[in-house]
């Protein structure tokens, strides 16, 4: 036999930060036969599964569904509370901050940009001096994503509220919590969050398709103030419908809402308090092992203080240019696909195969990490790509202590 035997068979594991793993008990709900959609299970499991998106948000407030993925929530948020030519705050770590700012321009709004770089968290005293300058209030919101999955920076929200009261800037707190919910603790109604946009291909462990936007009565006074929202952005009827198609502008996501429910159900039983404890927990034994590679090796985290590193998500680069080979030889040899190093370098810059990412949300457990970390390793060691000795003994004490 020859050391290029593939060990790729059984079930593969996508590593990816989104879609993540699918629980089979999320599958199983999903396999069945379309419902009726005018009465019956479908329609009586409605007010208890935006209840528990509620629970889930720590919210008391409004849900919207919609049938997209984040980049249709970051629409649905921005068509209900800005309209054409007001201003946006965008303190920008990464390229998904960029994203929501492009698509705000899109809708005919202006942005303000404040770029902080793909490797650095905000810096509060140059948004304070944005805050400070806009004494007309032309900002109407600030745009902040929680956790920005390309560069795996997990921001201070309930920092920027404290801001924000602190300069008595009126300006809602929008916050893109697309990688962070249910990984990452957030807390919408304590941190003082306006509106909340996320996805269910996630922490939420469903298949993409389903977005979803909460918002408070601030949000809800913009939403009443505005010239005109599309019918089916809007989302005052889908918070408060007389008719269940108003929840999903049309017919229902059928197989998602049964997907969801079993979602839920798994994060309800095992708690979210301890869903963000076992995040934290797997996170640090990645972290820990990736320091130990880069100790006399080539591997470096993207982000430097652990203090804002993400429990979802972690963007790492190898010096020798060999990400995207590691990438290629781990899901051809070993049926493990790890995430490309997105918005880290522009397109054809060669140096886009140096970065890579690990996703680790969702249905995820000890051993499964103990997997990934072990595939990594045996990739560099088949790749001859130097690294620190003794990364999969310290991931194991995190994991163990």
């Amino acid at each position: 036999m020859t050391g290029n035997i593939s060990l790729a068979q059984g079930r593969e594991y996508l590593a990816i930060p989104g879609p993540s793993v699918i629980p089979d008990e999320v599958l199983r709900a999903m396999h069945r036969a379309a419902p009726n959609i005018y009465s019956g299970e479908l329609i009586d499991m409605m007010p208890g599964l935006t209840a528990d998106l509620r629970r889930m948000a720590r919210t008391e407030h409004e849900v919207a569904i919609y049938i997209a993925n984040g980049h249709g929530a970051w629409e649905a948020a921005l068509a209900n509370t800005i309209a054409p030519g007001e201003l946006v705050l965008v303190p920008a770590s990464g390229r998904f901050s960029h994203g929501w700012s492009e698509m705000a321009r899109g809708l005919g709004a202006e942005t303000q940009i404040i770029d902080f770089g793909k490797s650095s968290p905000w810096d509060m005293e140059r948004i304070a001096e944005a805050l400070r300058a806009d004494t007309a209030h032309r900002i109407k919101a600030v745009l902040a994503v929680h956790v920005d999955t390309s560069s795996s920076i997990r921001n201070d929200v309930p920092g920027l509220r404290r801001l924000l009261d602190e300069l008595g800037h009126p300006a809602l707190l929008m916050a893109d919590c697309i990688a962070s919910f249910g990984c990452d603790m957030f807390e919408m109604d304590a941190w003082g969050v306006d509106v909340l946009v996320t996805a269910c291909q996630k922490g939420l462990m469903v298949p993409p398709g389903v977005g979803f936007v909460c918002f408070n009565d601030r949000a809800a006074a913009k939403r009443a103030t505005m010239p005109r929202v599309s019918w089916y952005w809007d989302w005052v009827p889908r918070g408060n419908p007389d008719e269940f198609f108003q929840y999903f502008g049309g017919t229902a996501p059928t197989h998602h809402l049964y997907g969801l429910r079993a979602a839920l159900d798994l994060i309800h039983a095992e708690g979210i308090e301890h869903v963000w404890a076992r995040h934290a927990r797997l996170a640090r034994a990645i972290w820990a092992a990736c320091e130990i590679w880069a100790e006399g090796g080539d591997l470096a985290l993207n982000v430097a203080d652990p203090a804002y590193r993400s429990h979802a998500v972690t963007a790492l680069r190898l010096d020798s240019g060999k990400g995207t080979a590691l990438r290629q030889w781990t899901e051809q040899r070993l049926g493990l696909t790890l995430g490309i190093g997105l918005g880290m370098a522009a397109p054809g810059d060669p140096a886009r195969d140096s970065f890579f990412r690990l996703g680790h949300m969702g249905h995820l457990s000890g051993q499964m990490v103990m997997g990934l970390l072990g595939g990594i390793q045996a990739g560099l060691s088949a790749l001859d790509v130097p690294y620190g000795k003794g990364a999969l003994d310290a991931a194991a004490q995190v994991i163990a202590s």
